[in-house]
């Protein structure tokens, strides 16, 4: 019979063993994670010929947690808990906002947006004449969420209407920094200048507009239901994000002009335009209020993305499969995954993904492998179409080099 001592001796040399071997695979992993995101930042440069600040990936795995960041000599540290711009991901908590006043009775998603919110007399989007915009009266809360509803985009295209060239929120920003936009300024224009792409269900076409009237119906039904004026931003923050949330994510959405800056730590978006870089520090999110004016951190995305997608955040199942499934009728073959304020992309999952003022960022969580995938590029190449989609497709590139790097 062993003694007791040497019993307990084995057990100990085991246990010491297992430990350094599970420690020799976690650096392993994590070295094989920093050599992808190396390359991934490589590529991309050698792809634009010029330096890139950096490239970040955040993967949420069944192994655990891990996270690397590959810095340019024109870049700044970036860690998990980095702040910066996380642009149209935004659109995503709008969907999860109003999929949950679904769940709470507060709204129907296939109802006209010029009916009656359930149980008031009160319209979800004025019937004044002056917000009487192009086939106002057809497009369903539904179609906003998918792109389908027709609505013109006046955050992003300049084909149809534009100031000085520019965009209608770009060419008003260039005249005043400070101006505070709202939705019903945007009503106005599209109903002044008769501005459509069709009738809702005829074409897809991504509008950053249609998203702020979703904004706009989110602040008024929350108004109702608390008997005091509220906006966009509390309601995710009361429901969604905040302390009094399910479960608390940092992200912050911000509504006024004057707030321009982040929180620290941070990383400003940076451009490369016309032979000049050009750093984006201050910036007025009001013109982008519940399509694009997300702030947070990639650990926060992370928490949020996955905890939705697995149905163990606000959403139910049933919720959560709307989201992901509920495509358009009028979706083309080159977008044909997008649902409610949600895409698929083959081996990488569901979410959404975001660019603005020199930030591009993704948030996909893939439930065959139970991975979620963060990766954040704080730069835009503009010297052409063909750069800045290089920097672009390098977001969804970066994020499966690195779930390749950890054997997914």
């Amino acid at each position: 019979m062993m003694a007791p001592f040497l019993s307990t001796l084995g057990l100990s040399v085991m246990m010491i063993t297992t430990t350094l071997f599970n420690a020799q695979s976690i650096t392993n992993t994590q070295d094989r994670l920093d050599d992808a995101v190396k390359k991934s930042h490589r590529n991309l440069e050698q792809a634009l010929k010029k330096e890139v600040p950096s490239v970040s990936v955040l993967l949420v795995t069944p192994k655990g947690e891990f996270f690397s960041s590959s810095v340019g000599k024109n870049g700044k540290a970036v860690t998990k808990d980095t702040w910066f711009r996380f642009a149209s991901n935004t659109k995503n908590f709008t969907s999860t906002a109003i999929l949950l006043m679904m769940q709470n009775g507060w709204l129907r998603i296939d109802d006209k947006i010029d009916a009656l919110i359930p149980g008031t007399q009160i319209p979800y989007v004025s019937t004044d004449a002056e917000f009487k915009f192009p086939h106002r009266e057809q497009i369903t809360i539904k179609q906003l969420l998918q792109h389908n509803a027709g609505v013109y985009d006046l955050t992003n295209d300049d084909s149809k209407y534009n100031l000085n060239g520019e965009t209608y929120a770009d060419g008003l920003l260039l005249k005043e920094p400070l101006h505070q936009f709202g939705t019903e300024e945007y009503m106005r224009i599209l109903t002044e200048k008769k501005l459509t792409y069709g009738p809702p269900n005829t074409v897809y076409h991504y509008s950053n507009t249609g998203y702020s009237i979703l904004g706009s119906i989110i602040a008024k039904i929350y108004s109702l239901k608390s008997g005091a004026p509220k906006t966009y931003s509390d309601f995710i923050h009361d429901k969604i994000s905040g302390a009094t949330a399910k479960i608390p994510i940092p992200v912050h959405f911000v509504e006024s002009a004057k707030e321009r800056t982040l929180p620290t730590p941070n990383v400003s978006g940076m451009l490369f335009e016309k032979g000049k870089w050009k750093i984006q520090d201050s910036i007025n999110l009001s013109a982008n209020i519940a399509e694009g004016n997300g702030t947070g951190t990639m650990s926060g995305l992370a928490k949020y993305v996955r905890t939705l997608m697995k149905g163990q955040n606000v959403l139910t199942e049933t919720s959560v499969n709307l989201m992901q499934t509920s495509v358009g009728q009028a979706t083309t073959a080159e977008n044909n995954h997008y649902a409610l304020g949600c895409f698929y992309r083959p081996n990488l999952g569901y979410g959404h993904n975001g660019a603005i003022a020199g930030n591009l960022s993704l948030m996909l969580h893939d439930p065959v492998t139970d991975v979620t995938s963060i990766v954040l590029i704080p730069f835009w190449d503009l010297e052409s179409k063909d750069t800045f989609m290089v920097c672009f497709k390098a977001l969804e590139s970066s994020a499966e080099e690195a779930r390749k790097a950890l054997g997914y």
